[in-house]
């Protein structure tokens, strides 16, 4: 019985853990996608007001942001193809604000958010072909 009880609070410890090793690599990266949101939305709303210091300002903060090594969460060629598109987005955009271009600055924002929505697909399928890997490998007489 002794037994069993120092077993199960083992593992449970093992579990928290593991749950709390997870939680510290997610959040560095959850903060840093809240903070690229907020930046986006801080854009939106300059260019809604035509306040081009703000649109500026928040356009360079994220071209900063995917200088980040916290940037790259992915290893692949075509992850760093749309980091590269990505902060080209943004430089057009700073660009466009400083020049009080209205409209050259709104479609500047529409290519950085197409970018952000393709990157963030590709991150998906990246992490779906991960998970399902690992469920192939005994069909194919392999082991991890």
């Amino acid at each position: 019985m002794k037994r069993s009880i120092g077993l199960a609070l083992f593992m449970g410890m093992g579990v928290l853990l593991a749950t709390t090793n997870g939680e510290q690599q997610e959040k560095p990266v959850h903060t840093f996608m809240h903070a690229k949101l907020a930046h986006s939305q801080s854009i939106l709303e300059g260019l809604a007001v035509e306040n081009y210091d703000q649109i500026a300002k928040s356009s360079q903060s994220l071209t900063l942001l995917s200088e980040e090594a916290g940037w790259n969460v992915l290893q692949t060629a075509e992850y760093a193809r749309q980091s590269d598109l990505f902060r080209r987005h943004t430089k057009a955009l700073t660009e466009a604000a400083r020049k009080h271009n209205l409209d050259g600055a709104t479609l500047a924002f529409v290519q950085v958010t197409l970018n952000c929505v393709e990157c963030h697909k590709h991150v998906r399928s990246v992490q779906q072909a991960r998970l399902e890997v690992p469920d192939l490998l005994p069909s194919l007489g392999l082991t991890q």
